[in-house]
């Protein structure tokens, strides 16, 4: 399988970030016009967490808070597990199901390169599929085979 930064190079520099200090109303208006789940949060231009949208519900809408009072920083989440961009994807997918996480912050050395999400993960293993269907397919049309 691939590794991280094969992955990060297809998916591209698509860095959603939000200062801690913005109101969640303004991270959820971002998310809901980028139509992703998550925003990379930046505190003095550096990675400081997440915000979700499993952040927000958990944080603002069960707890009663209201959005456009709360922080960025009150709700993030800032202790995922980190990977480098030399882990494989199948290293991150073990990672991901032990953590019980959705999203993987991707540092080398202490440089913040991207995210990995389970998104990512699945299309890695269904590009996977494709290619072992194909080989697959491949070998039982490949005529100089025999098969006894």
């Amino acid at each position: 399988m691939r590794t991280i930064n094969e992955v990060l190079q297809q998916k591209g520099p698509h860095f959603n970030y939000i200062d801690r200090n913005a109101t969640v109303l303004e991270a959820i208006l971002v998310m809901k016009s980028e139509n992703i789940s998550y925003l990379i949060v930046n505190e003095n231009g550096n990675y400081a967490g997440i915000i979700s949208e499993r952040d927000y519900t958990h944080k603002v809408i069960l707890e009663n808070k209201q959005s456009a009072n709360t922080l960025v920083k009150e709700i993030m989440t800032k202790d995922f597990p980190i990977i480098s961009s030399s882990n494989t994807a199948d290293q991150c997918m073990v990672l991901m199901n032990a953590s019980k996480t959705r999203y993987l912050p991707v540092f080398d050395e202490m440089e913040f390169k991207g995210i990995i999400t389970i998104h990512d993960l699945m299309r890695e293993a269904i590009l996977q599929n494709e290619k072992s269907s194909e080989s697959m397919k491949a070998a039982l049309t490949d005529k100089s085979l025999k098969f006894y």
